[in-house]
């Protein structure tokens, strides 16, 4: 059930989300009380708290709160932790911060997920480094491309070279190598432990070079490993020996429990 601080949600407590959107936040797949990378998650949040907000962030209390926003809920659930301050307003942001943990717990995906279809765009988030709330930018280029016919885009900085999706990083396969394009782009969490366990090397990409790889896929802790059919009009296979790999490497990884 969702949360705020550990007791009930009133409407009034989302005003602030609603209204200025000045927060971060992470998302995390549980299964069984447990989550892969849990300690990046936690590691990210009070990171963020502490660069946008100036606030510490207790992974004791992060976990306390976790815990009691799934106690009623299945034994695998995407979780997402958003922190902000609903005292901050628009006039007034600069004012000392006192974030509340909001949990928001959401049935998780069942199946594989399709693969997808993505058109480059030129776009890059603001303070990418930081999971932060500002998604207007990145959703509208979620819109633009589906209402072209694809499935999401994918940024281009003014260089050429490949950043990430809305919600996701992107990799792709050179041979039996895994590349992670080095472009500006939040370190997702499931990036970095696939990267720990199956290796790869990083470096940027550029959307003319793209006839040198031989696969695409996205990450995220929601979908985990996703093929990338196409990048505009740069098809690949979808069933490239190289995600099985990466399946089994990221299965194996054991979840922390909360």
């Amino acid at each position: 059930m969702q949360q705020i601080d550990g007791g009930p949600v009133a409407a009034p407590d989302l005003q602030a989300l609603a209204f200025t959107g000045l927060g971060h936040f992470t998302t995390m797949l549980v299964e069984n009380g447990r989550v892969r990378g849990l300690p990046l998650h936690l590691a990210r949040l009070v990171t963020d708290a502490r660069t946008l907000f100036d606030a510490a962030l207790d992974e004791g209390v992060l976990r306390e709160r976790i815990r009691a926003a799934i106690a009623d809920e299945p034994a695998a659930v995407v979780v997402r932790v958003t922190i902000f301050d609903p005292a901050l307003t628009l006039t007034n942001p600069g004012a000392d911060a006192h974030p509340r943990i909001l949990v928001s717990p959401r049935p998780a995906p069942t199946g594989a997920p399709a693969p997808m279809r993505v058109r480059s765009v030129p776009f890059g988030r603001q303070a990418p480094e930081i999971k932060h709330t500002g998604l207007f930018g990145a959703l509208h280029q979620r819109r633009i491309a589906q209402r072209a016919g694809f499935d999401d885009a994918l940024f281009v900085d003014d260089d050429g070279i490949l950043s990430e999706g809305p919600t996701w990083n992107i990799g792709f396969v050179s041979g039996d190598e895994v590349v992670w394009a080095g472009g500006d782009a939040l370190p997702g969490v499931t990036r970095a432990l696939l990267a720990e366990v199956a290796g790869g090397r990083t470096e940027p990409v550029r959307v003319n070079e793209l006839a040198r790889m031989d696969a695409a896929f996205a990450t995220s802790s929601g979908a985990g490993i996703r093929p990338i059919a196409s990048i505009d009009d740069r098809a690949w296979p979808t069933d490239h020996p190289t995600f099985a790999r990466l399946r089994t490497a990221y299965a194996a990884i054991p979840g922390n429990p909360l």
